[in-house]
């Protein structure tokens, strides 16, 4: 995880120094390894790094094409940066660094805008075009990592972040949105693009938000799940099959990295299969971890060391208390915006747990979702 931060100045003013530093600093826990910052009269670029494929300082960013006319900072992992980097080397393309960052840089010189649809993982990316005067905000297409931007410019200037908070360090009053606080009482949560905040809105899933000094400011989307086409006459063994076999892939192409990595374990069915997969090409033994309760009606420790016996990894497990309660202000800090579900208490617990031993880890999130795994699903069954 890295965080991003930044901004496009209609009125090609450049930011004070000192306005940049706070705003980096309200971030620098996603990314402390490293940080870097490229500013001018028109665009501000800054990027906290943490350092997960090539760890030296040739991937730090903002990264910048050879003539300097392309800029480029990136939170996410591009997990075929390997096989892009391939093919555009044999089309003559060279490359300095054993990271994505880079990949991603090349791919837009090569290929344009349309760079986006070669790429398979998490992202989101801003990418400064000198000769266009522009800026391209570009979002994964199911909105895994964060982009938060302000929707008009005020003071001349358009604003994003991977976290609200850094926006709102820009000096700037941001009220909070009527519309969306209903919203939270009404769903438990803010539902995209909206945010908690009037003037702060989210680059929606699988769209790209160009900023252009003579042309102002355009949404536009990439991908549209709508769009992929089903096939048609599959047998249930063959979905079966093809359920393991992707599930397998993305797996398998999640585990590149060049930093110690682990995976979260609840015993669940959705982080057990991951680490399952995850035990077939992992040489070592995998480290994991969970979070228990001392309440035995939600505790699933038992489940997640069955699982951890099934498949022979180093288990680390920590108990949840009433303790936790004392971290309120700090569990509010990450969040950003209210919702509520509290498995917030005991992702932050956990994520802590695993990174004294490790940067990265996968898990089990979004199986759910994708497998109606939710008892309010049961309707769509019915």
């Amino acid at each position: 995880m890295c965080g991003i931060f930044g901004q496009f100045s209609f009125n090609q003013s450049p930011l004070d120094p000192k306005l940049i530093a706070e705003v980096a600093k309200t971030i620098k826990h996603r990314g402390p390894d490293a940080f870097g910052v490229y500013s001018d009269d028109l665009v501000m670029l800054g990027n906290q790094r943490l350092s997960i494929l090539d760890l030296s300082d040739k991937s730090n960013q903002p990264m910048s094409s050879d003539d300097g006319n392309v800029v480029v900072v990136q939170n996410g992992e591009i997990y075929n940066f390997i096989e892009i980097r391939e093919q555009l080397k044999l089309k003559g393309q060279k490359f300095y660094s054993g990271g994505d960052t880079e990949v991603i840089l090349r791919a837009y010189q090569f290929w344009g805008l349309d760079f986006i649809k070669h790429l398979n993982g998490m992202f989101a990316i801003a990418i400064y075009d000198k000769r266009r005067t522009a800026l391209y905000l570009y979002r994964d297409r199911l909105g895994v990592k964060p982009l938060f931007y302000t929707d008009e410019p005020r003071n001349g200037r358009i604003w994003f972040a991977s976290e609200i908070k850094a926006i709102l360090k820009n000096g700037l009053d941001y009220r909070p949105s009527v519309d969306s606080i209903a919203q939270y009482f009404a769903l438990n949560y803010v539902p995209q693009p909206s945010t908690i905040f009037d003037g702060i809105r989210h680059v929606p899933p699988g769209h790209m938000l160009q900023i252009d000094l003579h042309t102002g400011v355009k949404l536009q989307k990439y991908w549209d799940l709508s769009e992929t086409q089903p096939v048609e006459g599959m047998s249930e063994a063959e979905a079966k099959i093809g359920i393991i076999k992707h599930l397998d892939d993305a797996t398998r192409i999640r585990m590149r990295s060049d930093a110690p990595f682990g995976a979260f374990l609840s015993g669940g069915i959705d982080s057990s299969s991951v680490v399952a997969f995850m035990s077939m090409y992992h040489p070592e033994q995998l480290k994991t971890f969970s979070i228990g309760f001392e309440d035995q009606r939600f505790d699933e420790s038992y489940f997640a060391r069955l699982a951890s016996n099934r498949f022979g990894t180093d288990h680390t497990i920590e108990v949840c208390d009433a303790s936790s309660s004392k971290k309120w202000d700090e569990f509010i800090h990450f969040c950003d915006q209210p919702h509520g579900d509290v498995s917030f208490i005991p992702m932050l617990q956990v994520s802590e747990l695993a990174a004294s031993q490790v940067k990265m880890v996968m898990t089990g999130d979004g199986g759910d979702e994708i497998f109606a795994g939710y008892d309010k699903y049961k309707k769509f069954f019915e």
